[in-house]
């Protein structure tokens, strides 16, 4: 008679995919997009470049590069589903650097003033 393997089976948690983890941490809005960004090589976990099949456990530190800018995430918790915003950030802690702080020197626009007329930029150059 041979044994069979399953997940029930196993004292230990398997893990969860890196894929339904980041979507139920909210790092992406969907699991398709997760799963897009894993294929795309955007996503390391314990500095190797991760599948979205790669099984991931409490205390692994995924890096998720994205257009908004690079995310150091550790694992404290896993999850298959997604929840409340609230319930998310229980999952991961937050290791990404604070930005550096803006040169003041440098001529700064109210966001959403829109592009700057050619006498605005004259008179940003002047200020320089």
């Amino acid at each position: 008679m041979r044994a069979s393997l399953h997940m029930n089976d196993r004292t230990e948690d398997p893990g969860t995919r890196v894929d339904r983890w980041l979507w139920a941490a909210r790092a992406f809005k969907s699991r398709s997009l997760a799963s897009a960004a894993c294929d795309g090589g955007k996503i390391t976990v314990n500095g190797v470049t991760a599948k979205a099949h790669k099984l991931i456990r409490a205390g692994d530190e995924i890096v998720v590069n994205t257009p908004d800018g690079r995310r150091i995430l550790k694992v404290l918790d896993l999850a298959e589903r997604r929840g409340p915003a609230s319930v998310a950030r229980t999952l991961y802690e937050e290791l990404t650097p604070a930005p550096p702080p803006r040169d003041p020197s440098l001529p700064q626009r109210e966001r959403g003033s829109g592009r700057p007329t050619k006498r605005d930029r004259r008179q940003m150059d002047r200020r320089w």
